[in-house]
């Protein structure tokens, strides 16, 4: 569902990815671990085609990036930690706005559908910006499902939630992956990330060093394992 293969990622003088190969399979949910400054947001950026990579071959759902990006952008859904809506539209309004965008053609019983999903159904005609902030990190969710992509990219999506909304946000998270869809999720939270994802990649000094998957990891812990990786 996602490959990369010798991925550099330079801006000017400075080579943030050195040389990444990545494979993700289809309905993988894939945990990108890895010190600040690491280059896991870049990397994010150039699968979800807001960066175009200075060398190198990346696929997403079949289609080349960068020639390909209307195409992967059409099969993808990416959250942040900004949730990208719009603070005086109601939650069910974002999502009609994003639908439109996406051109679906049932888009009322599609809003519908995702508000429930992420828990907001009661909450569907209420302005965002009086929405606290796991709440709209649960309708930003919504917003990048709402054309139902095969991949999803979740970008440090927990910074900023107090301890209830990060719980809340694991049980939307874990709904969104029981679809089938292919997730990478970069995370500083390493018990998050091991409770979550059934494979982890570490990425440091802009390569990938490590990678286990969740039945192989049963053999260690999960920190164990980032610190030797990171150590290598």
């Amino acid at each position: 569902m996602i490959t990369v293969k010798k991925l550099v990622k330079r801006f000017g003088m400075k080579t943030v990815l050195r040389g990444v190969d990545l494979e993700v399979q289809p309905g993988e949910f894939v945990a990108l671990l890895g010190p600040n400054g690491a280059g896991k947001t870049t990397f994010l950026r150039i699968l979800a085609s807001l960066s175009r990579p200075s060398l190198g071959e990346v696929r997403v759902a079949g289609y080349r990036l960068p020639g390909e990006a209307a195409a992967v952008r059409a099969n993808l859904g990416v959250v942040s930690h900004l949730p990208l809506l719009y603070g005086d539209l109601t939650a069910e309004e974002n999502l009609r706005f994003y639908g439109r965008m996406y051109n679906i053609s049932n888009i009322e019983f599609r809003i519908s559908e995702v508000l429930e999903m992420v828990g907001l159904e009661n909450r569907r005609r209420d302005l965002v910006r009086t929405f606290s902030r796991g709440m709209q990190q649960r309708l930003a969710i919504g917003r990048a499902v709402i054309h139902d992509p095969e991949v999803m990219l979740f970008d440090e999506p927990y910074t900023g939630l107090d301890q209830d909304a990060s719980s809340m946000l694991d049980e939307v998270l874990r709904s969104v992956a029981a679809q089938g869809r292919t997730v990478v999720m970069t995370s500083h939270d390493l018990a998050r990330a091991e409770d979550l994802a059934t494979r982890f990649d570490i990425l440091s000094r802009g390569i990938i060093t490590a990678s286990v998957t969740r039945n192989n990891l049963k053999k260690t812990s999960l920190p164990a394992f980032y610190k030797q990786a990171l150590a290598n």
